[in-house]
């Protein structure tokens, strides 16, 4: 159970709807009702009706709501007690965020910053992980998340969380087992990330896997987005590979099917910075919302 998820919990019960929850929250519509969701299915128990244009509580809601604006209105006291002491007044911080960012929940990072720090500029930058790493270390940008693993010399690497990467297909004989390296690399393939293709960590991982094996994997079409990717597959056109956190948002295209691979896959994120350089103090406070951002995902993905 996290604080953004009861603060969701309770801006939609005091407000009647998820949008309105978002609203005031600065979130996306899809973010707050994830978040109740969640929330949901840590406690085993629905929060609230559904189906009416006006959210109503549940008895588990009811029983939960006290305690949920009790947990808020202290945490909400001790960030007012914290921010009279000072607060971040300027400076620019910089910072890289995934490509598949919002299905972490990390779009509306720039939001929650900007909420609490006004007079902050903020550089936010989304690439592939490897272009991301080598902006770091070459001074470009200050910190930033990347999937594992990359060319890392030179910096600090913390790993935050590991999400599983799963064989995706319109096919059900392709996905009743867990797919072996010589079989993907069999399969008609579309893979995603075309421009860094084999530099991409998740493609890098499969093609050391390959190696490993003697066997070659030559994709049949190559693109950029894992949302074309996932809509070729859905077509039949050919399979693809996408994160636990892709295959649970609720724009993953109905039909498709997942494996897990015979040795599992993982992205593991992790956050970089340059050894032996202190982040300035805009960064380093940017650095901590995606931090508990990525941890919060974290507790929400299946095993």
């Amino acid at each position: 159970m996290t604080l953004n998820q009861l603060k969701a919990f309770v801006e939609a019960q005091r407000l009647g709807s998820f949008t309105a929850a978002a609203r005031s929250l600065d979130i996306a519509q899809a973010s707050a009702s994830e978040l109740v969701r969640r929330l949901e299915a840590e406690l085993d128990a629905e929060l609230f009706v559904r189906g009416s244009r006006t959210l109503t509580l549940t008895a588990a809601g009811q029983e939960l709501l006290p305690y949920a604006q009790e947990a808020v209105a202290a945490a909400d006291g001790g960030v007012r007690a914290v921010h009279s002491l000072g607060s971040l007044g300027g400076g620019t911080a910089t910072f890289g965020v995934l490509r598949n960012a919002d299905y972490y929940l990390l779009a509306n990072l720039v939001q929650m910053f900007h909420a609490r720090y006004p007079a902050v500029r903020v550089r936010l930058v989304g690439q592939n992980s490897a272009e991301t790493a080598s902006a770091v270390a070459a001074g470009d940008l200050e910190a930033g998340l990347v999937v594992l693993p990359i060319d890392d010399e030179g910096l600090a690497v913390t790993p935050l969380m590991r999400d599983e990467v799963r064989y995706v297909s319109a096919a059900e004989e392709r996905t009743r087992e867990p797919v072996t390296i010589e079989a993907f690399a069999a399969a008609p393939l579309v893979l995603y990330d075309a421009h860094y293709g084999w530099k991409d960590p998740t493609r890098r991982q499969l093609a050391e896997r390959a190696q490993l094996a003697g066997v070659t994997v030559d994709p049949l079409i190559e693109l950029e987005h894992v949302e074309a990717a996932l809509k070729l597959a859905a077509a039949g056109v050919g399979d693809t590979i996408a994160s636990r956190a892709v295959i649970a948002s609720p724009t993953f295209p109905a039909g498709l099917r997942t494996a897990s691979f015979a040795e599992p896959l993982y992205d593991t994120i992790a956050l970089v910075r340059r050894r032996g350089h202190p982040l300035s103090r805009a960064t380093r406070e940017l650095a901590r919302l995606a931090e508990d951002t990525i941890r919060e995902i974290r507790g929400g993905l299946p095993d």
